[in-house]
């Protein structure tokens, strides 16, 4: 987990794929919060579509890719919980808390992956890495 870990971190902004509530594809930008108790934790709030779309269909894949082309691919079922430890530690991201200023701001949702399953792969010709939590 922590190859997937830092990956993430590294890479900031990932992309988040769903499916829709119209039944189509949708990607957005998104970022990673951190790992906590075995969980890849991430955010958003509920009044945007992401959380509508995964609400009805929690299967999500995340990507991103480094600088020196390196990829990762990410998927599970997110699992929203109210837990507000990861709440008060998404904080900690300016961008968050300039978005929902507190833990407790009552649209702020914090979800994990189950299940989650990612591959890290690369150009150099070596096997992709597969993880699985």
């Amino acid at each position: 987990m922590n190859e997937v870990v830092k990956f993430l971190e590294e890479n900031p902004v990932q992309y988040l794929a769903t499916i829709g509530r119209d039944g189509k594809a949708k990607c957005r930008p998104f970022m990673f919060c951190f790992e906590q108790g075995g969980k890849l934790w991430f955010c958003t709030n509920s009044t945007k579509d992401v959380y509508k779309d995964i609400k009805i269909n929690p299967y999500i894949e995340i990507s991103v890719s480094s600088p020196s082309y390196a990829w990762i691919r990410l998927n599970g079922k997110a699992i929203f919980e109210n837990n507000m430890d990861v709440k008060e530690g998404c904080m900690n991201n300016p961008i968050v808390k300039g978005q929902y200023q507190t833990a407790d701001n009552p649209i702020f949702e914090v979800f994990y992956l189950e299940d989650a399953y990612a591959v890290i792969a690369d150009f150099s010709g070596n096997p992709p890495k597969e993880y699985k939590f």
